[in-house]
């Protein structure tokens, strides 16, 4: 369950990253100009340069600790091998720190090595799962795609709207959607979600106004 609640919320932080990101560039070019092509434009660069820095920011930050894990483990194998005494004893200090006595934690090291040595060292001196490493190339899918699924958002939302309505629109849409990813995150994090939701729309009110601004103000400089 943990690691699913994480993984939902790293997909809700990659959408909202999204949402605040493309709506921003493209606020920003509707500042500047009417144009519905280079909105569409800038949107899409925007959207698709996004997906692929989330995911292969994902991906080698991933690989990374999955290296790190592959080492620790084959380390840990060779302890295993060379050192047993050595390993068992260790393990059975762990379970004493814990709170068994050191009957108890000696016997209950003893049988769980029997069972699956490496499995129990690793859980319980490196906190790793050996079945169950981390996998850069799922973590760097499931990056991009909650971004675009973010991202489409304001896209679509500043490019289906009247010009008149453009802008209203796509602020309330955006405004609405990161206040939904934030009360999702404070709902997973079991934090105040009237906390969250106020912290993210202060903060994208003002990412919006200011792209907008400097759109409007050098596009209007340049022009």
């Amino acid at each position: 369950m943990a690691g699913r609640l994480n993984w939902l919320r790293a997909g809700v932080l990659g959408a909202n990253d999204g949402i605040v990101s493309v709506a921003g560039l493209v606020m920003g070019v509707a500042g500047a100009t009417t144009s519905r092509g280079a909105i569409f434009t800038a949107g899409l660069a925007g959207l698709v340069a996004g997906a692929v820095s989330m995911a292969l920011g994902e991906y080698v930050s991933v690989s990374s600790q999955r290296d790190s894990e592959t080492a620790q483990l084959h380390k840990e194998r060779h302890e295993l091998k060379n050192t047993p005494a050595q390993e068992l004893a260790e393990l059975s200090a762990i379970y004493e720190a814990k709170g068994l006595s050191p009957a108890t934690a000696r016997q209950v090291a003893t049988e769980l090595t029997a069972r699956d040595a490496l499995a129990v060292h690793a859980e319980a001196e490196l906190h790793v799962d050996p079945e169950d490493l981390a996998n850069p190339v799922h973590a760097a899918a499931a990056s991009a795609l909650s971004f675009l699924f973010g991202a489409l958002l304001p896209l679509l939302a500043i490019l289906l709207s009247p010009a008149q309505w453009r802008i209203g629109v796509t602020v309330v849409a955006v405004l609405a959607s990161l206040a939904a990813t934030g009360a999702i995150c404070a709902r997973i994090g079991g934090s105040n979600p009237r906390r969250a939701v106020t912290r993210v729309l202060i903060g994208g009110a003002a990412g919006l106004a200011l792209t907008y601004g400097i759109g409007h103000l050098f596009g209007t400089a340049v022009g």
